[in-house]
């Protein structure tokens, strides 16, 4: 079975917005009665988090209006690789050329030649906020976090809405929520451990 968890992540806060935009968030998911303001121990590896509020059956579809979530959200400030837990993405895409490289076979053994530059380049961002990958079609050199992952496995950013067992969020919620964010780019991951 496992744990099931669905990540909103920001893909364009700075390290300065982070904190501003996540206290935003938070009052407004609070105010929509999705979670409860205290924090408690609800979340998988972090100490607290904001448990399931009232009106948690707004974030998600009325037919699984009756799968009530029993964790709740962890809010991620700082630089931060989401990812989707168990798997791999099969396939990575550049937003220059839109040239989609493939990362695994069909045996989904991973392709070596075609994953070193993007692990160095995540291993890299985590570190220092920032690198690049050169587009093998394009020859562009592309900020990592700006490179779109096959199933939205993997997400760059310092701002991250991390809710843990609940049922898959409606597009409607994911877009009330992404509103609130000046505007922002967001990936939304969806993964299990």
């Amino acid at each position: 079975m496992g744990d099931h968890f669905q990540i909103v992540v920001d893909l364009d806060a700075t390290p300065q917005d982070a904190p501003r935009l996540a206290r935003l968030l938070t009052e407004w998911l609070v105010a929509e009665g999705i979670v409860r303001a205290e924090r408690t121990d609800c979340v998988l590896g972090q100490p607290l988090g904001h448990p399931p509020g009232p009106d948690w059956h707004r974030a998600v579809a009325p037919a699984d209006g009756d799968d009530e979530p029993y964790d709740g959200l962890a809010v991620h400030t700082g630089r931060t690789v989401f990812t989707g837990g168990q798997g791999d993405a099969e396939w990575v895409r550049c937003p220059r050329c839109a040239t989609t490289v493939r990362l695994h076979t069909d045996e989904w053994d991973r392709i070596d030649a075609a994953w070193a530059p993007f692990g160095r380049a995540i291993d890299l961002w985590a570190t220092t906020g920032t690198a690049d990958v050169r587009c093998p079609a394009c020859a562009a050199a592309v900020p990592i976090a700006d490179w779109t992952w096959g199933d939205d496995y993997y997400a760059l950013g310092h701002l991250g809405l991390e809710f843990w067992n609940w049922p898959e969020f409606t597009d409607d919620f994911r877009a009330r929520l992404a509103e609130r964010l000046d505007g922002h780019r967001t990936a939304h991951i969806q993964g299990k451990l």
